[in-house]
């Protein structure tokens, strides 16, 4: 649905007038991460269930990394020689997460961490507790376990004892469908239904505020036009990556057969509806507006990321918070060579400790540096680098870019001033840069911006190269992804209106709404917030229904 065509919602005096074409207890409308969680923990206390997904499921899910946030003294952690606590990881993460939950949610976070993953494991999710021997920003298939944040780096470290948290999910390539596919099954094993190639256009309200159901518009099944539908959408995520103009092509293909070859469903939620179809990063109007420094970056989720369910939620009354935060993904590492090397801005000037976290780095980046970064290298970390990125070392999508920039977005000159005047920087400022550099690099200084001294180098001896990798490089493509939303009762996931009350029978998860990832990105935040919330809102749902059903049998006595 394009979120900005959003059409008003249909309001009828009661739910008993309509002709509804199907019911449910609760009625999950998107079904990634935070969708099937839902599912799945609903169905499992008794609710039933029916999950409408505008394509086949999984979403932004089932093309990430898979990895989910998770410690406190996780068995994979214990089991690699790592000790930690709920503590620890609550004082690492608040310097993340700031003010977008309460502390007293974010401890919630922290402490049901290990039985969050114990749980997902109960639905057949695995990990494992190898860890690669260097920071990266996804390690190999050899490796599950993972610093995939700032944990480790010193300023991180002195206020939180650091340990790997990064729980990717055991599986081949890139996690994602692998975390996705047990969820997914464990939730149609307890007989939640799923409904794909239905879209949700408009919420169903009663006279009392209440949302009772959905106008859904959904593709016959086995129809051409589904099977057209299907293999646009295959196609559209499988090249968005490499081919972004083209994936808007074949978007533009699927929503007219949207417009033009779908039938209308009334469906009623007899106690729910919960929204829980992902963030808006495909809406380019909505960043546009709301975020517009990170127009230039790469669009990173699925199709279905364009704001349609925070677009529902607002139509109801819901209103939206930390609509501006957008994460951009400047990852430097691998190959860790790059995070050797030091970056500037246009004014020559280093900004930033370059062995932070790539969502960090980005941040600095664009809000702070109108989106400049140059890294320089010397020889010996050219070299080093072209090592570090070898076959079989590190991924593809790691590998592809650090060659293509070495080979056809390098400066290289033996003079920095020289080198300066080519990348359009003042000389002077370059050249204090890089001596004041290398002298923390030999113990002379401590590093300004409190690097690790074995991520130091020095860069006394040229040759040097200068990388442009600023936001918006056409080689070196930055990842974006929104993480502001609808926002909900921290201790429902009910949607909140703009008197902040709870909207009856309205509730979000996911990134449709903010929640523990709406602040700064951490790799494995925002799949473990999936988890976290989905639940969350499903837990309260059902618990509702059992205290409504109390109350029913009590009264009933009474008589």
């Amino acid at each position: 649905m394009d979120a900005q065509q959003q059409l008003s919602p249909l309001r009828v005096n009661s739910a008993d007038q309509l002709d509804w074409d199907d019911r449910c207890d609760l009625l999950v409308v998107g079904f990634g991460g935070a969708g099937a969680c839902a599912a799945i923990e609903a169905a499992s206390r008794g609710l039933s269930v029916l999950a409408l997904d505008r394509f086949a499921g999984g979403g932004a899910t089932a093309i990430s990394g898979g990895v989910v946030y998770a410690g406190g003294g996780t068995p994979y952690q214990r089991q690699a020689g790592y000790d930690d606590s709920h503590d620890a990881m609550f004082n690492y993460l608040r310097q993340e997460v700031g003010e977008a939950v309460s502390p007293r949610t974010l401890r919630e976070f922290c402490e049901g961490s290990c039985e969050q993953l114990a749980w997902l494991e109960r639905q057949g999710v695995a990990f494992e507790s190898s860890v690669p021997p260097h920071k990266t920003s996804y390690p190999s298939d050899q490796f599950y376990l993972y610093y995939s944040g700032n944990e480790a780096v010193p300023a991180y470290a002195a206020i939180a004892k650091p340990a790997p948290r990064g729980h990717r999910t055991k599986g081949p390539g890139l996690s994602g469908a692998s975390l996705f596919a047990p969820l997914k099954a464990s939730a149609l094993r307890l007989e939640a239904r799923l409904r794909s190639q239905c879209e949700v256009r408009r919420l169903v309200i009663d006279a009392n505020d209440r949302v009772v159901g959905v106008e859904a518009w959904h593709l016959p099944s086995g129809s051409r036009a589904a099977r057209q539908h299907a293999r646009l959408s295959r196609w559209a995520t499988a090249i968005h990556m490499y081919a972004p103009a083209v994936a808007d092509r074949l978007r533009a293909r699927l929503r007219r057969i949207e417009l033009t070859s779908t039938e209308r469903q009334l469906i009623r939620a007899d106690h729910a509806v919960l929204l829980s179809s992902g963030g808006f990063i495909f809406n380019r109007e909505w960043v546009r507006q709301h975020a517009p420094r990170y127009l230039p970056g790469l669009p990173l989720g699925t199709t279905g990321c364009n704001g349609s369910g925070i677009a529902l939620g607002q139509s109801a009354g819901g209103r939206v918070a930390r609509i501006d935060k957008v994460s951009a993904w400047r990852f430097i590492n691998p190959p860790l060579a790059w995070a050797r090397g030091l970056i500037v801005n246009a004014r020559g000037e280093r900004y930033a400790n370059e062995e932070i976290y790539g969502a960090t780095l980005g941040h600095s980046m664009v809000e702070e540096q109108d989106g400049r970064a140059i890294l320089i290298l010397d020889r010996a970390l050219v070299r080093e680098a072209l090592r570090q990125v070898g076959p079989g070392k590190v991924w593809a999508f790691q590998r592809l870019p650090v060659l293509l920039n070495l080979l056809f977005n390098a400066r290289r000159s033996r003079n920095l001033a020289d080198l300066a005047k080519r990348c359009g920087l003042p000389p002077d400022n370059l050249q204090r840069t890089v001596n004041t550099y290398s002298r923390a690099a030999r113990g002379d200084i401590v590093d300004p911006f409190g690097k690790s001294q074995a991520m130091l180098a020095d860069m006394d001896q040229g040759p040097w190269y200068a990388l442009d990798l600023s936001f918006a490089s056409r080689l070196f493509p930055c990842p974006v992804i929104t993480l502001g939303g609808l926002k909900v009762c921290e201790t429902s996931g009910q949607v909140l209106n703009h008197a902040d009350q709870p909207i009856a029978g309205l509730y979000s998860a996911g990134r449709n709404a903010v929640g523990v990832a709406s602040n700064l990105y951490v790799s494995g935040l925002s799949l473990a917030d999936c988890i976290y919330s989905g639940r969350r809102a499903a837990a309260h749902v059902a618990e509702q229904l059992a205290a409504q059903t109390t109350r029913s049998g009590e009264q009933q006595c009474n008589v």
